[in-house]
């Protein structure tokens, strides 16, 4: 199995809410695909401005793409 630094990542999916990113990538890990969550956040002055972006490897996006879409429909 490759280390995940040794992947090319694709952004597939960019939300405001963490609850919503951690139901997607938990979505994503449960199938085997592989996961990163960029946290863009500024928290300053206690007032988060920002988005969690999910990445996917390239080589499994449409993958990752179509489960998302079969998520959303059911």
């Amino acid at each position: 199995m490759q280390d995940k630094d040794q992947f090319n990542w694709f952004r597939i999916y960019i939300t405001r809410l963490y609850t919503e990113a951690a139901i997607v990538a938990g979505k994503l890990e449960d199938n085997q695909i592989p996961v990163q969550v960029l946290n863009k956040q500024d928290s300053m002055y206690n007032i988060a401005i920002g988005d969690y972006e999910i990445y996917v490897p390239v080589h499994l996006k449409d993958m990752a793409i179509d489960l998302l879409r079969e998520a959303i429909h059911n």
